[in-house]
């Protein structure tokens, strides 16, 4: 183990003394401590309120040192703290029937819950108290007895029983997985040697139709003897990439849409290096969304386009049609569907822990050394927001208990980051995390004031019941915007889950109701449950819309205005970060 431990020490240490990473710990530390102070600050402030909070958190000890001696008595004792039902850490029975590990487990919750506490009574600004909630539930979940060998009965029973075998094995892998970061950890969640992007992902048969220096567009093949005339065009988030809708044949809402009969084009974006960093919003706008709807109508002998968006893809989708509106040109968008976007960012969530002048400012500083947001950074971002779920977990199961992730296309996907250009994502997070400017009808954007009361097409909007990072009350208060607000879904499950649900595998449900306006709750309150996917319905919708056909042979890839460049799923996504 500790020849092992050696080498990853090595893998951390060697990027760093050859000068190819800059360690930024002590800002981050320095934030937390700051953050965190202003708390304490607060509570210590005022003598009584120093003895209250001392009280709640005595008087809880006081209580299971109570409880903890009648279950040593042998008598009953209800449990003073107990986790709640999704809380997947204390599953083991060792942790209830073992009195040491029950107390233990019980003094670590109690001490959690009157920390977040503490920060939920504090009086401080909005922003600094969600900051603290947020740092506060990392450190609670860095912690946890369930994270290291010696509080965790399962940990223990298994090294005992392994000679210590599972850390000599989680060792190798740390190092491993070290040098597969760089000098940075890259956890790996999944067995990443069962996937081959174009083989067993990403793998619908289509063509590259173009490409410039942005994005790949490709044609996807026809599957049926007829097609609907209206083509899909997709815009995907450039924060990650496109084949999170084309995973396993099983799973790709990609393949779903070709078999229901639709002409569907994707926008596979670039992996940007140094070299375009000055690429902007306008710039993704121009040569991304508005090339990829002019190519998809020559190519497909099309007026119109169904436009679909993705996250952040369908926030700049909106910001298109405003700006399309703005300029008074038509771009023969006939719908527009928004896949969990959002476009007011009032209640962005966790993500805006990461969004103040300070940060952004510090964010930007080194993306104007760099060129770019290395991935690996919006990757960790998006991880902490479920660290429970995507990071300690494979922790322990890795690096303490020693087994190798198990194969899962997802996590697969969300581990192949991308890069981000600093003038893009500058503009993003301060336009619209910021700043709220979209939200606000002061956006400007390629020289246009943009108002999102002038998208007046069909609109069709999915939000997603869990979702972390475009939480469906923002979602749901963002296309009241719309000058048509369209037709509102609330799907189950959470951002990429409830978004990629294949209607054969009849997981979740999904809402559906009147006009969104007011707040989701009480919309929620009067709407009719489905059990299944929202993606026929979604099909229904656009069908409903314009149901003529044509014969698929007239929308072979490659057959119309624009040869076929490669095979799908094309170069652009296969480069690595």
């Amino acid at each position: 183990m500790m020849e092992e431990g050696g080498k990853a020490m090595a893998a951390y240490l060697r990027p760093r003394e050859d000068g190819r990473i800059k360690d930024d710990v002590a800002e981050d530390i320095a934030d937390v401590m700051k953050t965190i102070g202003n708390v304490a600050e607060y509570w210590l402030a005022d003598p009584q309120r120093t003895v209250d909070a001392q009280s709640r958190l005595i008087g809880g000890y006081l209580s299971l040192w109570s409880s903890t001696l009648r279950r040593l008595s042998g008598k009953k004792a209800r449990p003073v703290a107990e986790p709640t039902t999704r809380d997947g850490r204390f599953v083991d029975p060792e942790w209830s029937s073992n009195p040491f590990f029950d107390a233990l487990k019980q003094a670590y919750l109690l001490t959690a819950n009157w920390a977040e506490e503490m920060v939920e009574d504090a009086e401080i600004d909005a922003h600094t108290k969600h900051k603290a909630e947020f740092y506060v539930r990392q450190i609670a979940s860095a912690v946890s007895p369930s994270n290291f060998v010696l509080t965790n009965p399962e940990l223990l029973r298994t090294t005992l029983a392994s000679n210590g075998e599972n850390l000599v094995r989680g060792m190798k892998m740390l190092a491993e997985d070290i040098e597969a970061g760089g000098g940075d950890l890259k956890i790996r969640q999944t067995d990443a040697s069962k996937f081959r992007v174009g083989e067993n992902l990403a793998s619908t048969p289509g063509k590259v139709v173009f490409q410039n220096e942005l994005m790949q567009l490709i044609q996807y093949a026809p599957q049926t003897e007829s097609v609907l005339a209206t083509p899909v065009v997709i815009v995907p988030p450039w924060i990650n990439k496109f084949y999170v809708l084309d995973l396993s044949p099983e799973k790709s809402f990609i393949r779903w849409a070709v078999k229901q009969g639709l002409t569907v084009f994707v926008v596979s974006w670039v992996n940007p290096g140094p070299e375009l960093a000055t690429k902007g919003f306008d710039a993704y706008m121009r040569d991304g969304v508005l090339k990829a709807f002019e190519v998809a109508k020559k190519a497909s002998g099309a007026k119109e386009v169904h436009a679909v968006g993705y996250c952040v893809g369908g926030t700049m989708l909106a910001m298109t049609l405003a700006w399309l509106a703005a300029s008074g040109k038509k771009a023969g968008v006939r719908s527009a569907s928004f896949l969990t976007t959002q476009v007011d960012f009032t209640y962005a969530g966790d993500l805006k822990v990461f969004i103040d002048e300070e940060q952004v400012a510090n964010l930007e500083r080194k993306m104007l050394e760099a060129g770019v947001m290395q991935g690996r950074h919006m990757a960790n971002a998006f991880n902490m927001l479920r660290s429970n779920d995507l990071i300690w977990p494979y922790v322990v199961n890795n690096y303490l208990k020693g087994q190798a992730p198990f194969p899962f296309d997802i996590l697969y996907w969300n581990s192949d980051s991308t890069r981000l250009p600093a003038a893009n994502h500058s503009f993003y997070l301060r336009n619209c995390y910021l700043d709220n400017r979209l939200a606000k009808g002061v956006l400007m954007l390629a020289g246009k004031l943009l108002d999102l009361k002038t998208i007046d097409l069909p609109v069709y909007s999915v939000a997603t019941r869990e979702d972390h990072i475009a939480p469906a009350p923002s979602v749901f208060l963002g296309v009241q915007l719309f000058g048509n607000p369209g037709r509102f879904v609330l799907a189950g499950s959470g951002h990429i889950a409830g978004v990629i649900n294949p209607p054969e595998r009849g997981k979740y449900q999904y809402w559906t109701g009147d006009a969104p306006t007011g707040k989701l709750e009480d919309w929620i309150a009067r709407a009719e449950m489905h059990p299944g996917s929202w993606w026929p319905d979604w099909f229904s919708w656009i069908e409903e819309l314009d149901g003529r056909r044509v014969p698929a042979d007239t929308r072979i890839p490659g057959e119309g205005a624009y040869p076929a460049l490669e095979d799908a799923p094309g170069s652009y996504v296969k480069v690595k970060s």
